[in-house]
């Protein structure tokens, strides 16, 4: 059964106006991870994809990740838009966040701009933000979506939401 969407208010954004399929856009939002102290992550050029019903997922450059705290590990699955993904480990001091950062290495000609980029789960850290706000995390243990107040849902991952 189709949810009916909320009235975004002004200033919000609709995830029921997403498209679908994907899209990655550009975002000079302010993207940080923060975890034990430690900065994880900190850009302002970051690649959201946008899908409906689907709060964005962050995409953070590479180069914009503190070096050393990403360790790829075995496995991958595959994303009917974006391709082929990894994931990642993150260690910050001695202690592990397990399969918590996923990338394209070599991503479907829609969504080369991911290249060399991960996006993160928020839930395993203790602060993720965009432009100052603390995020929630999209609901459901398989979703990366980041929620904020500029946006009007309902979102995918909630109870009932399988066949959405």
């Amino acid at each position: 059964m189709r949810p009916v969407p909320e009235r975004p208010t002004p200033g919000q954004e609709s995830v029921w106006d997403f498209p679908r399929p994907a899209i990655a856009e550009a975002c000079p939002a302010r993207v940080v991870i923060e975890h034990r102290g430690t900065i994880v992550a900190d850009t302002t050029a970051s690649i959201r994809t946008l899908e409906t019903s689907h709060p964005p997922s962050y995409y953070i450059p590479k180069t914009n990740i503190t070096p050393g705290l990403l360790r790829q590990v075995a496995g991958s699955s595959f994303c009917e838009w974006k391709g082929t993904a990894v994931y990642y480990d993150v260690e910050v001091d001695g202690v592990v966040l397990s399969r918590v950062g996923w990338s394209y290495p070599d991503p479907s000609s829609a969504f080369q701009s991911l290249r060399d980029h991960v996006a993160f789960y928020a839930a395993p850290f203790d602060r993720c933000s965009v432009d100052g706000e603390t995020v929630r995390p999209q609901p459901g243990a398989f979703y990366g979506g980041w929620i904020t107040d500029r946006l009007a849902g309902p979102f995918k991952g909630i109870p009932g939401s399988r066949g959405w």
